[in-house]
């Protein structure tokens, strides 16, 4: 039988794909971002993720890995991860060396979240449209990260999608054919995010000891789900199922009032409408273009309706009192289990300092009052 280990405590991160309104000025979207996970580290956050995209505005981080690098001297504890680099985009020479400068230049605070890269224009720009042959690319790549972190010349990368070859131009006693390590050995902590309801994913971290991470737009049914297939997996390879290292992302927001929580909800161009309404629009751009070109964009109200916006909300959105917040992620926990990390989405500032105030309130009361409940259960 195999071993399910339960978390003692429950940690805090931070994940930020980001996703900020179109009309904000770039530099203005990066520095609130950044200035966002320097406040996480002095409130005990434990780890920041940072998504990657090439051709969205509202998503304008392009690099995570040059992201993160320019909080290293800003920070000492936090943990930095890439949420995600697109392996379908990326070859994995250019990742494995990027990641290892980094781990080495934050004294091995790397975590490095992979996938095969969602967005659609990205994919077309990259002339890799199908999401299939995308993941397929992914998992090649993995394997040859990882060589590449353990191994020196002679090297040879030999797959359906990547390929390179460093046997004839060595020279170890000047170093070259030497390729960059990482700092933590044998190699920084790999992650993935689960979107569906267990499946492939969640079988792919099992199977290759990657850190389980529960996507945030989705039901908590699947997220349930989604650790059940992986302690599944982890059984059947007589391998622990460590709950301590699975993060649980949310759309968390802790306010005042419920009811400054529910006007922040109910506005149609809110920041939560805007994410749940981007997130379901980018998987129907060339539908929403002709409808634009024959009849005009429609309006945020209609693309709400149609995009069930309001459902999407209801089953991801966590907002209002710390009472409220505290005693949704509790009933959350008495239906999922315990984790170790609940990783908290940061969405646009909106001009407001009611995120701050919300992470402060996660840090200093939501937080412990979870974890107080997470340990009291797994004991009872």
């Amino acid at each position: 039988m195999v071993v399910v280990c339960h978390s003692p405590t429950m940690d805090l991160g931070l994940f930020f794909m980001p996703l900020h309104h179109p009309s904000k000025d770039y530099g203005q979207s990066l520095e609130e971002d950044r200035q966002t996970i320097l406040l996480a580290e002095r409130l005990g956050f434990t780890e920041a993720w940072v998504g990657e995209h090439f051709s969205s505005k509202a998503e304008p981080i392009p690099s995570p890995l040059i992201f993160l690098t320019s909080l290293i001297a800003e920070t000492s504890t936090i943990r930095l991860g890439t949420g995600v680099v697109n392996l379908g985009h990326r070859h994995p020479v250019v990742v494995a060396a990027e990641a290892a400068l980094v781990d080495q230049l934050s004294h091995g605070r790397l975590m490095l979240g992979v996938g095969p890269g969602g967005l659609a224009s990205d994919a077309e720009l990259f002339g890799r449209p199908d999401m299939d042959e995308r993941m397929r690319v992914a998992i090649e790549s993995m394997d040859m990260i990882q060589q590449l972190w353990t191994k020196d010349a002679p090297i040879h990368l030999e797959g359906t999608y990547w390929g390179g070859d460093l046997e004839t131009q060595i020279w170890p006693s000047h170093g070259v054919g030497s390729l960059p390590k990482p700092f933590q050995k044998p190699h920084p902590p790999m992650a993935m995010a689960m979107a569906s309801p267990g499946g492939t994913t969640a079988r792919l971290v099992a199977e290759r000891d990657f850190i389980p991470i529960s996507a945030n737009f989705v039901p908590i049914s699947f997220v349930k789900s989604q650790w059940d297939t992986y302690a599944a997996v982890r059984e059947e390879l007589a391998k622990p199922a460590d709950r301590s290292i699975w993060r649980v992302c949310r759309n968390l927001l802790v306010t005042d009032s419920d009811a400054e929580a529910e006007e922040l909800i109910d506005d149609p161009d809110g920041v939560f409408r805007f994410y749940f309404r981007y997130l379901a629009g980018v998987r129907s751009m060339p539908e929403l273009a002709r409808e634009a070109t024959e009849s005009g964009e429609p309006s945020s109200v209609t693309l709400n309706e149609r995009f069930k916006v309001d459902k999407a909300i209801e089953k991801c959105v966590i907002a209002g009192t710390a009472d409220s917040v505290t005693d949704r992620l509790c009933a959350m926990v008495d239906e999922i289990g315990a984790f170790g990390t609940l990783v908290a989405v940061g969405h646009d500032a909106d001009g407001t300092d009611r995120w701050d105030r919300s992470l402060q309130a996660l840090a200093r009361d939501v937080g412990p009052r979870v974890a107080q409940h997470m340990t009291a259960t797994a004991k009872s």
